[in-house]
């Protein structure tokens, strides 16, 4: 199962390398373990009992939810006010919209949407796991200009100390998903299944929140946004298309024929996926 080995190198290269005191490596660690767990349980009752239907959807979202709410919470309480239940408008220097305790849905609603919108985005050789590394290298320099004083003082971005840390956890994040994208790129030979898919968004959520840029990741992960919008506007083709950890032969012919169908939009979508993230790095300094 490919997601399941991005989480053992992304867990055990965070473990060795990060510095293990700091707590927002918890908590972004705490999202991505819970995430992969439910992704792990549901890829295990697609592969037995030999069907798309796992663990129902609204079981799902009320997991995911109560994880992120939790994790949004710790991280609330790890915040100085005035960035504490505060949303940062991007190119606005300065501007906060505080939302008090209402942040907790807020920021929940960050980590579970980015989570499923990479859960949708996946299937595709290739598709998902690259945009993943891009948005994941783009919130890298983020957070260690965030969790820098005397960068995020000269770019005039809110500090919020202790952040920097968390770029170790996405450059392990890159380096697993580098070792997976040998295996899954065209043809693929592995897939991440909900395992990788549901995780490595709910780290791209977790890390937004943390950082205080949240609406930034709409922007870095548009490509997300605008896959998830397909994926409901479309037919039943392509829906419950992700059965991991087997041969190309046990995928419907649905499967390969929405495959086929998407294969011409790859390129494109990763050219996005690259303006995106400009952008969304531009907001560091365009105020």
């Amino acid at each position: 199962m490919g997601g399941l080995l991005i989480l053992v190198a992304l867990v055990l290269s965070t473990l060795l390398w990060a510095d293990l005191s700091n707590l927002y490596v918890w908590a972004v660690l705490l999202v991505t373990f819970s995430f992969g767990l439910l992704g792990f349980m549901d890829d295990y009752l697609k592969v037995t009992k030999r069907t798309s239907a796992g663990i129902s959807g609204r079981m799902k979202l009320v997991v995911q939810f109560l994880v992120a709410g939790s994790a949004v919470f710790f991280l609330m309480r790890l915040q100085a006010p005035p960035l504490t239940g505060a949303v940062a408008i991007p190119f606005v220097k300065g501007a906060l919209i505080q939302l008090g305790w209402g942040f907790l849905l807020f920021g929940a609603l960050a980590i579970v949407g980015s989570s499923n919108a990479v859960n949708l985005t996946d299937g595709l050789d290739g598709l998902a796991i690259v945009p993943v590394m891009i948005a994941a290298g783009t919130f890298l320099l983020i957070s260690y200009l965030v969790g820098n004083i005397r960068f995020a003082d000269y770019l005039q971005i809110n500090y919020v100390p202790g952040t920097g840390e968390l770029a170790i956890l996405l450059g392990a994040l890159i380096g697993a998903s580098l070792g997976f994208l040998w295996f899954n790129a065209p043809p693929a030979m592995v897939f991440m299944g909900d395992t990788g898919s549901l995780a490595l968004g709910g780290v791209l959520g977790a890390t937004a929140v943390a950082v205080k840029h949240e609406l930034v990741l709409v922007i870095v992960g548009g490509l997300f946004v605008m896959e998830s919008r397909f994926r409901h506007g479309a037919s039943g083709l392509i829906q419950d298309h992700r059965t991991p950890c087997v041969s190309h032969g046990a995928y419907p012919s649905s499967f390969r024929a929405a495959r086929l169908a998407r294969a011409d939009h790859r390129d494109p979508f990763l050219i996005i996926s690259v303006i995106l993230a400009l952008v969304g790095l531009s907001t560091l300094k365009l105020r």
